[in-house]
């Protein structure tokens, strides 16, 4: 497997993909492009049992959406989905017969939490793991499942939190509102994942689908709710107002490496 944004090694029947698209990992056509290829090929090959996926770049997992370039990462998840919706192509992810682990180091912000969330499970490192929904801030709504997911996982009050206030939330926080399975040691994190993926993938592959597919009959939002959110963030991006919320923000520095590192406080000025 060749990718311009993953660098690709298996050990046994577990693929690992660290997400390599400096320098912040923004989720953009590229990234989505390949992360269907890899999807793709994943499930063809009847020797890969699990996905971990990790970070190349240091201090993010996945920023967030590439905002100037919404029409074109959607249409690169139309290519697996069949519909311009990366809620769908992160759905399809949590239902697909592979068990998919986030490892998460850095920031995991918007898309970038909804990604880890889309996966079967997350584990994160306690020093620098740093989860948000950002889209509050811009006038949006969270398109990538996110109010699917976190609602289910915290529960009404703390995921209004969450959504509403755009803020920085550290590993520790996260795991306790159950955001993610467990916040580890940085120096522990590798190795327990790596220990789990292998033992998971060393299980008939058919018994974990079927585990999964229950597991999502109980869980997981219908289809037709996590399109319905896609929408809504496609509606609200157009809208006057998120607009000028993004264009002041890219004034501030949005969507770059050094500014993103804190991002919340510059987020909680742009109303003013």
């Amino acid at each position: 497997m060749n990718f311009d944004t993953f660098k690709i090694n298996s050990t046994g029947a577990v693929l690992v993909a660290d997400i390599d698209a400096p320098p912040m990992n923004l989720l953009g056509p590229e990234l989505v492009r390949d992360l269907v290829s890899l999807i793709r090929s994943a499930e063809r090959d009847s020797s890969i049992n699990a996905l971990v996926f990790r970070s190349a770049v240091p201090d993010y997992f996945i920023s967030h959406v590439d905002v100037t370039r919404i029409r074109e990462y959607r249409d690169e998840a139309a290519k697996l989905t069949g519909e311009p919706s990366i809620a769908l192509l992160f759905r399809y992810l949590s239902t697909s017969r592979l068990v998919s682990i986030a490892q998460v180091e850095g920031r995991a912000r918007g898309a970038g939490s909804e990604f880890a969330l889309a996966c079967d499970m997350c584990f994160a490192a306690r020093e620098t793991a740093v989860f948000s929904q950002i889209e509050a801030a811009f006038g949006l709504v969270p398109g990538g499942g996110g109010v699917q997911h976190l609602t289910r996982l915290m529960g009404r009050s703390r995921a209004l939190e969450v959504m509403l206030s755009a803020e920085d939330y550290d590993a520790e926080t996260a795991e306790q509102y159950g955001w993610i399975n467990r916040a580890l040691p940085s120096d522990e994190l590798g190795n327990f994942v790596n220990s789990l993926a292998d033992r998971i993938a060393r299980y008939p592959a058919a018994a974990c689908a079927a585990i999964k597919d229950r597991v999502n009959a109980i869980a997981l939002a219908p289809i037709e709710a996590f399109r319905r959110d896609s929408n809504l963030f496609g509606e609200r991006a157009q809208d006057p107002n998120a607009q000028s919320l993004i264009r002041k923000a890219f004034e501030h520095g949005f969507q770059t490496r050094d500014a993103e590192i804190a991002l919340a406080p510059m987020l909680g000025t742009l109303g003013h």
